[in-house]
């Protein structure tokens, strides 16, 4: 097998140096377990037990096997082969997981693309991969991508494009033309890879600007991240999941998500929509257990939850991930929801970390947890990237059995988000504590250069949200000609909006230094959200410099 320490350029996957394939799998972490395999046993042992519930269909272990089993053989009567790229658009439904699964039944690679993605994010996925298939919705969750689908297929040689009615059933339209035969540039070696070592799926990027990049996933690396999280979750078969997030995104499926949830044998539900109306209602009439959801649909449901009459009773636990959640609103997950928070940090290119049962209240409320392995390397550097102590603010470097090499055929990124030894950039401020817990302070790309002083703006962004006023903010940097950036925070009111004579006076009042004290406060009705739902600060930067 080749032997790499530094990431490949521009091939299907980087793979990690052969010596340390080998010792993953010595430990018994990469196990050689499929996908596309995950349904088969919780089918022959509980077959009767409910595994999806969704809009459009629900179904029990033994008809999720059928039906994966059946789209399989459907995948391969279309003429497509173990290794081709197909890209997966479908909204949170049942349909969405027995795709999932039945790509990966019949060896072929999903691409998860989100269901609000347009042509030009699909088209560049099918170009980038040379997909042969494109499975995505015909009228579930109120949108028609018959247009879209076809606009795309003409657009591509080769593309054949599968479109899903909202009964389950198929309309298929297959491309007249011959499909090319495009080379594979693979490394030397690839052939002798298990077959749980080739990639398994292409996550996206989180990025909240440009079209994502695309992350090589291969079966051992998932099913390892998927396997560890479920003991520290306590994901079990009397687990009921309600996916509030898009289904797609690696959080809704992987921390412990839906796969999580179909490996203990229990249930996943899909919520059409995060919003309190919606996820309350099903939390109350499917008796849900566990969600995860992203900080602001977390204060979202903090500030639904006094106004609404719901039973949320059976909410045992509510994971939140994808950006930092304010110590003061996590304070307020068990009080205002009744039910235990788990802090989660982590990133579709691999690294995640929970805070655990075991940890006190104020590791909870101020932390975004440790690493789920003990093969996770974690360092946190200065700008020279020189190792600082613990207690101290850092960017996060991290490799490990389950954090990627490469993005896909990106070669010249890369370059940039690779060290030579095979650590990720991940681009994250963080500070770690003695017991391994990090602390998310912010994004490198995030910090405000004030005239020279760095501001990291979560912890000014924290301050801000404990004032009664303050139902949501983010705070950006405006280019100033003197002072270069200043810092301005854009708020989301609760109630009548505070000044910014109040709000200064709160922070200053809070102990925070005045260089950190926002230069400018604006009120707003709505903040820009990402596909995923987290704050999109790119478009309020945009905002910010053109106002």
């Amino acid at each position: 097998m080749n032997s790499l320490s530094t990431p490949l350029p521009d091939l299907d996957l980087t793979p990690w140096p052969g010596s340390l394939a080998d010792r993953y799998r010595e430990l018994g972490l990469w196990t050689g377990e499929l996908l596309g395999d995950i349904t088969r046993e919780h089918a022959r042992l509980h077959p009767e037990r409910e595994a999806i519930v969704g809009p459009d269909a629900r179904l029990d272990h033994a008809t999720l096997e059928s039906e994966v089993e059946r789209l399989a053989d459907c995948w391969r009567e279309l003429g497509w082969e173990p290794g081709d790229y197909v890209v997966l658009q479908l909204p949170n439904t049942a349909a969405f997981v027995t795709h999932l699964i039945s790509l990966w039944r019949a060896g072929l690679v999903p691409v998860m693309a989100l269901a609000n993605h347009r042509f030009a994010e699909i088209s560049q996925f099918v170009g980038q991969t040379r997909a042969v298939g494109h499975v995505c919705a015909g009228g579930l969750g109120g949108v028609d991508h018959a247009d879209l689908a076809a606009t795309v297929r003409d657009s591509a040689a080769g593309l054949t494009t599968v479109l899903v009615d909202g009964q389950g059933g198929h309309q298929i339209e297959q491309d007249p033309r011959p499909r090319p035969q495009l080379p594979r540039d693979l490394p030397p070696g690839w052939e002798d890879l298990p077959d749980s070592g080739r990639v398994a799926l292409l996550q996206l990027s989180g990025g909240s600007t440009g079209t994502p990049k695309l992350i090589p996933r291969t079966h051992d690396d998932y099913l390892l991240s998927v396997r560890e999280s479920n003991p520290i979750c306590k994901t079990t078969e009397q687990t009921r999941y309600l996916v509030a997030l898009p289904c797609a995104h690696n959080f809704a499926m992987s921390s412990p998500g839906i796969l999580g949830v179909l490996l203990a044998g229990g249930t996943a539900v899909m919520a059409p929509d995060p919003s309190p109306a919606t996820c309350f209602a099903l939390i109350e009439s499917e008796r849900i257990t566990m969600s995860g959801v992203v900080p602001p649909v977390a204060l979202m449901w903090l500030q639904a939850a006094p106004r609404r009459s719901h039973d949320l009773s059976s909410l045992e636990r509510l994971l939140v991930g994808g950006s930092r959640l304010p110590d003061s609103a996590a304070a307020r997950i068990q009080p205002v929801l009744g039910c235990r928070l788990q802090q989660v940090f982590g990133m579709a290119e691999g690294l995640v970390n929970y805070t655990r049962d075991e940890d006190d209240e104020e590791t909870v409320t101020t932390t975004q947890g440790r690493a789920i392995s003990p093969h996770d390397e974690v360092r946190v550097v200065d700008d020279q990237e020189c190792d600082v102590p613990d207690g101290q603010v850092g960017q996060l470097l991290t490799r490990g059995p389950y954090t990627i090499r490469g993005y896909f055929r990106a070669g010249e990124h890369n370059a940039r988000a690779f060290t030579r030894d095979g650590y990720y950039r991940t681009g994250d401020l963080v500070v770690r504590h003695p017991s391994g817990h990090l602390s998310v302070v912010g994004r490198v790309k995030d910090q405000i250069n004030r005239g020279g002083e760095k501001i990291a703006v979560v912890e000014v962004e924290s301050h801000l949200l404990t004032h009664p006023g303050v139902a949501e903010v983010s705070i950006v940097a405006e280019p100033d000609q003197l002072l270069g950036e200043r810092a301005c925070a854009v708020l989301i009111p609760a109630g009548e909006p505070p000044t910014a004579v109040e709000l200064r006076r709160h922070l200053r009042e809070r102990g925070l230094a005045d260089y950190k004290i926002p230069d400018r406060f604006v009120v707003t009705d709505e903040l820009p959200r990402t596909r995923v739902g987290k704050t999109d600060l790119g478009t309020i930067r945009d905002e910010r410099t053109s106002a």
